[in-house]
Parts: C-alpha cells; sequence; structure tokens
C-alpha cells in the first residue's frame, strides 16, 4: 500500500483514537474499581477467608464493631491488621478499624493494659476486649463474647474464708471477675448457711478454697446442686477439704496429701520451690488456645478414682521432675522416695463431664465440673503470670456452656512450598529458558527480515 499524506493523517487520527479510547477505559475501569471489588481467595486451605463460623456469627451481628488497633507506624503490621479486619469487613461494612500509635496514649495503654504492640481493642454494644494477638480466632471469640445474651451469673460461696470474687487484696479474685463482667459473666456470693439454697440463676457454682469448715447442710446443698445438673469450678489449695468430704467423693476426686514441688522452676529463677509449671496442655477446649506457661504457687495434686458416672480428662499437668512434698520447705528440699510423697507428673486439674440424662430431674445436654488443686493462680497476684488469665477466662467460658468460644479452628495451609519432580523442573527450563527465548528471537527476525524486503 503506497503511504499518501491523507493515509497517514488517517492513520495519526486511528492511533489518537485509539489512545483516546484505551485512556477512557481505563479510567472507567479504575472508576468502577472503586466501587465494586471482587475478592478471590485461591489459596488451598482458604487462609485469607473467614472460616463459616466467624462468617456466620459476624452476619449475625446487630450494630456496629468498632476496632482499634495500638500499633507504630510500622507499615507490615498495620498492613497484616488491615488485611485481617478487612475479612470482616468484606461480610459487615460497619466493621470499622482505627490505628493509634501507642507511643502517643501512654495513659490509655496503661488503663487498658496493653502490653504488645499491635494488640487489638474491640467494642461492641458497651463491652470490650483487649487481643495482644490479632488472628481471626481470637478476634471471632472475643465477638462470641461480647454478644453474649443477657449476663450470666457465677455464683461464689462464702462464710467459711473463701476468696473474695470482688476483694482487692492479694489473695482475692477482684481482677479475675472484673475480666470476666467484660464478657458478660459477673459474680456474685451466696451464704449457704443465711441464704438456704443455691440462687436458681447460677450458671457456674464457685468453691474457691475454703478455710474452715462447711456445715454438713451446706455440703448437702451443694451436692444436691450437682444432682440436678448444676456446672461446678472447685479451686482447692492444699490442706484437708474442709467439710468438702462427701464432694469428692461424689465427684470421684482425691486431693493428695502436701504441697507440689517443681525442681523446674529454678531453671525460670524462682527461688520458692512451692511453685509448679505447666509449659505443654493436655488436647481439651479449656486449654486449646494457650500456649504460654502457667503458673501456680501452693498447689495441690489430684487423682481421679476409676469408675463412676463421669467421665474425667486431665487438663492441667505438672513437669516430670516435680514431687508432692510432705515436709517442710527449708533448706534442702528433695523428694523422698519410699516414702507417701509422689513423683511427677502430676495431676493438678482435671475435667468432669457426663450426660444430663444421668442427673435426676435434669433435661438433657451436658454437666460439667472442673477441679484444680490450686486457686492462687488466679489471684491479683499472680493472674498476669504467664496464661494464668487466658486460663481463668477459658476455663469459665467452658463451665457456662459457651463451647463455640473455642470452636474456630486454626488454619493450616499446605500451599506455601511448591515441589516439582525432576521432569517438570526441566520441562519448565526448556520451555520457559529456551523454546520462549528462541520463539521470540525468530519471530522478530522473521518480522525484521520481511521490513527489509518491502
Amino acid at each position: 500500500m503506497d503511504i499518501t499524506p491523507r493515509s497517514r493523517r488517517q492513520l495519526r487520527l486511528q492511533n489518537l483514537a485509539f489512545l483516546v479510547l484505551f485512556l477512557a477505559l481505563i479510567g472507567l475501569l479504575g472508576w468502577l474499581a472503586q466501587r465494586h471489588y471482587m475478592v478471590a481467595d485461591w489459596t488451598a486451605a482458604g487462609r485469607n477467608t473467614l472460616s463459616q463460623a466467624s462468617s456466620e456469627l459476624i452476619a449475625s451481628l446487630e450494630g456496629p464493631v468498632e476496632v482499634t488497633a495500638y500499633a507504630r507506624e510500622n507499615e507490615a503490621l498495620r498492613r497484616h491488621i488491615r488485611e485481617l479486619v478487612g475479612r470482616y469487613q468484606r461480610i459487615k461494612p460497619d466493621f470499622t478499624l482505627d490505628f493509634i500509635n501507642p507511643d502517643t496514649v501512654p495513659e490509655q495503654v496503661r488503663e487498658l493494659d496493653i502490653s504488645a504492640e499491635g494488640s487489638l481493642v474491640l467494642r461492641y454494644q458497651g463491652r470490650q476486649e483487649v487481643l495482644a494477638n490479632p488472628a481471626e480466632q481470637a478476634i471471632t471469640n472475643a465477638l462470641y463474647r461480647m454478644a453474649r445474651r443477657g449476663d450470666r451469673w457465677l455464683v461464689f460461696l462464702a462464710g467459711h474464708g473463701e476468696r473474695d470474687p470482688a476483694g482487692e487484696a492479694n489473695h482475692d479474685f477482684g481482677d479475675w471477675t472484673r475480666r470476666l463482667a467484660q464478657t458478660g459473666l459477673k459474680a456474685q456470693q451466696v451464704n449457704l448457711a443465711a441464704a438456704g439454697a443455691i440462687p436458681d440463676n447460677t450458671a457456674v457454682l464457685v468453691i474457691a478454697g475454703p478455710t474452715t469448715a462447711l456445715l454438713p447442710g451446706e455440703a448437702d446443698l451443694i451436692r444436691g446442686y450437682l444432682d440436678r445438673g448444676g456446672n461446678l469450678l472447685w479451686l482447692e489449695d492444699p490442706g484437708p477439704p474442709h467439710g468438702l468430704e462427701s464432694l469428692a467423693e461424689q465427684l470421684g476426686v482425691r486431693f493428695l496429701p502436701g504441697r507440689i514441688v517443681d525442681a523446674t522452676t529454678q531453671l525460670f529463677g524462682i527461688a520458692d520451690p512451692a511453685f509448679a509449671l505447666v509449659t505443654g496442655y493436655p488436647p481439651h477446649p479449656v486449654t486449646a488456645g494457650l500456649q504460654a506457661t502457667s503458673l501456680f504457687p501452693q498447689a495441690a495434686a489430684l487423682e481421679v478414682e476409676p469408675g463412676g458416672p463421669w467421665q474425667s480428662t486431665p487438663v492441667l499437668e505438672t513437669q516430670a521432675r516435680s514431687w508432692t512434698e510432705l515436709g517442710g520447705l527449708e533448706g534442702d528440699v528433695r523428694y523422698d522416695e519410699g516414702t507417701d510423697e509422689r513423683p511427677g507428673p502430676l495431676l493438678l486439674g482435671v475435667a468432669l463431664t457426663r450426660p444430663l440424662d444421668a442427673a435426676p430431674g435434669a433435661a438433657g445436654g451436658e454437666q460439667r465440673v472442673l477441679v484444680i488443686g490450686d486457686g492462687d493462680f488466679l489471684s491479683n497476684t499472680y493472674l498476669g503470670n504467664g496464661a494464668n488469665l487466658d486460663l481463668g477466662l477459658a476455663a469459665m467460658n467452658w463451665l457456662a456452656g459457651d463451647d463455640r468460644l473455642v470452636a474456630i479452628p486454626t488454619r493450616i495451609a499446605p500451599d506455601l512450598s511448591l515441589e516439582l519432580s525432576t521432569s517438570a523442573s526441566i520441562g519448565i527450563v526448556v520451555v520457559f529458558l529456551l523454546l520462549l527465548p528462541l520463539g521470540l528471537l525468530t519471530a522478530g527476525l522473521t518480522l525484521w527480515w520481511r521490513r527489509r524486503r518491502r
């Protein structure tokens, strides 16, 4: 074709029209992308998508959810939080996220007890929770707790020197019950000698280390509560069971004499030998999310009698270097073989369950009891050590029947690495390093040769 001035102008106009239309198309696509978007998760485990349990919960929430992330100007950390919260925002548009530099609000950080950068504060319908580790499981469980309808009452036994659930003394539970109240679990006390009955609205009865003996009638009231299917948390310190021998027999539990001594604590710089460490946890809903070590001062070991209507599951066990010390803790303390002292590992906490149909007058479901040979680990002094607080919260949620709080599975990604066979690797090398470059070179040379012939 002959190139004339007219054909050259037409060609330029066509190029200009193409350029204008192309830019208009790019602008239109950008405008549409600002208003509509689509997300596709191609990972094998769908790790960039919320689990079904999380999605169902978010879809059922009414009202806005506010998330505040306390993170410095760390773009990688903030991007991770945005992507995580973005999964919730795709389902619930009023799931908002704000960032605050913790260095600019030190008083607020102390008030919220924020100890790790990247901590999240979730607020929903007047309740709030602080999460140190931003993850789907933690966020969804926190939302479950805050969305809990109505209040559950935890009834603490009183009148026998038990720990005060609202007390501020070192051995009391004020800090623990305040954290429970933020999740809808409220505490009250009952003196059975005065009240004569356990309140009907009791979600969980708590026996927190009585120091004087209960009256036989009070023990009978507790046993009757169990017979009717009530849930129980029994925190018993070393020493006699103070009138609760019949309750221990009913549960098939026996407290071993002496205190647990753990030689492992010396490795952590703890001079007092009467501390027991739990570094690993048997599989159970109460301990499913625990990773840190929990600390138990002045603890008693348990053993479970075989048989009976209860199904027992160990939840806390001490180290192999522990034992039950029957003597004093002064001077050289060591395990005395051939005596009544028991070597570790020792059972420190056990979960007991039975079908509620097994309880007279029960309406169905599962009755739950948790017996732990220590109450100090939840006291104001030791609650902040290791995983003590998480253990205390998880234990009460399980006893209150909120299984869904720990039901969000941890995603396991099987597609993080690509393993190719030898033939596949050779094929990729031949195609992309030889055939494709040769093809492009051949096409280029052919085009150049044809133009030279014109």
